[in-house]
């Protein structure tokens, strides 16, 4: 019988911490322009059109903030993942799934490094 690896090696954690962390820099720069288009939205040089399309513009434009704070929340939730997957490196769980207790394929790893659940978890769920 082979023997199930219950966690990654240090080497592991150490590949796994690298990736996360340049996804992490990448997360935080797209967040920094999400909120600077934001801010940004607020000027779009409407001011001396017809006061029809000026009050098209301003729907548009409300609709681009609600995507935009969309965009932002789902960035801040994805950093946050990213932060509580180096917490589990830093405690050496990382890659434990949380419902079978078994350890992530590493392939899916490297594509959602924050992921906390094995495909078969994930498949149960459903």
């Amino acid at each position: 019988m082979i023997d199930q690896q219950i966690r990654f090696s240090d080497a592991e954690l150490q590949e796994f911490k690298e990736l996360i962390n340049l996804k992490l820099d990448k997360a935080r720069n797209d967040l920094e322009l999400i909120k600077s288009a934001y801010l940004n939205d607020s000027n779009n040089g409407t001011e001396d059109t017809s006061p029809t399309f000026k009050a098209f513009e301003e729907g548009s434009e409300t609709m681009s903030k609600e995507a935009n704070s969309q965009l932002a929340i789902r960035q801040e939730k994805f950093i946050r993942d990213l932060k509580n997957a180096l917490i589990r490196i830093e405690n050496k769980t990382y890659g434990m799934c949380k419902v079978t207790g078994k350890l992530i394929n590493k392939e899916r790893l490297k594509i959602v490094p924050h992921a906390t659940m094995s495909i078969e978890a994930k498949n149960l769920q459903r």
